[in-house]
């Protein structure tokens, strides 16, 4: 049964390079090709594949992004935590969503993001700047020895980690599309400490996502898929992470951009065909 889908692997392997290369998990490039590939799938099913999915991608791009001392694990275990209530509802939820509207709603969202990554420019940070005593700061030094020091606003990072949670696992996209351009827009990240610390909170966010579809046994019968698929993005995060410090900050975000623009446009047309 297995041997019907090894098919999967590469497009796994791409979804994994490219989900973490941009800090997003993959979720947003599965979700529509998986929505193309077996519509006779349910909404919940298809969320429950891809966070499942988004899971061994997130880790394992993760890994690598450790290696390379890129994530704010202070910052990012406190947005994780603040994920998964909504993460739980999100899953809940699911099943109460025509597949229409669930698309729809998936398309507009993409267009909306990519929109607003296009035509807002990167913040300048100016190190002498000075935030309120309740803003949290954070210094970063990556293996090549480049220094990253920025402030946000904590409460503001939890409150929306929250709602990211909530959607991500409402649509099975991982939350990273979300997460990495709030955190380099609203909460002031630099693009790859954004990414890598975004990779982070998905591996708690999916992980708690799949659970509530497993407890709902929608998840069960895709068991082959997310095999094969997972084989594929966990080797092509690894070589994703490796690819992202050949990229400028600004390469990312647009790229970022143009992704959500063309899935969103896609799964808009498909939701109303």
């Amino acid at each position: 049964m297995l041997g019907q889908y090894l098919w999967l692997i590469p497009l796994g392997f791409a979804v994994g390079i490219f989900g973490t290369l941009i800090g997003v998990g993959g979720g947003v490039i599965l979700v529509p090709v998986l929505l193309l590939l077996y519509p006779d799938k349910s909404p919940e099913a298809i969320t429950g594949i891809s966070l499942a999915v988004v899971f061994f991608n997130s880790l394992s791009g993760s890994a690598a992004y450790a290696r390379m001392k890129r994530i704010d694990y202070k910052s990012g275990l406190r947005f994780a935590l603040a994920t998964v209530p909504g993460a739980i509802l999100g899953a809940l939820t699911t099943h109460y969503i025509p597949r229409q509207l669930f698309e729809g709603s998936f398309g507009l969202l993409m267009i909306a993001a990519a929109i607003f990554l296009m035509i807002r420019p990167e913040k300048s940070r100016s190190r002498s700047q000075e935030y309120p005593d309740y803003y949290t700061t954070s210094t970063i030094i990556d293996s090549q020895g480049t220094r990253y020091s920025f402030s946000y606003n904590s409460y503001i990072g939890i409150l929306l980690s929250f709602l990211i949670g909530y959607i991500s696992s409402l649509l099975g996209i991982g939350g990273g599309i979300i997460h990495v351009p709030v955190l380099v827009h609203i909460l002031n990240f630099p693009t790859h400490i954004a990414t890598a610390t975004s990779h982070f909170v998905l591996v708690v966010t999916s992980l708690t996502g799949t659970v509530v579809h497993i407890a709902s046994s929608q998840v069960l019968a895709g068991v082959a898929l997310i095999i094969t698929l997972s084989i594929g993005v966990i080797l092509g995060a690894q070589f994703g992470a490796k690819l992202s410090t050949r990229f400028r900050d600004k390469s990312i975000m647009r790229l970022l951009a143009v992704t959500l623009g063309i899935v969103g446009l896609r799964i808009l047309i498909m939701a109303f065909y």
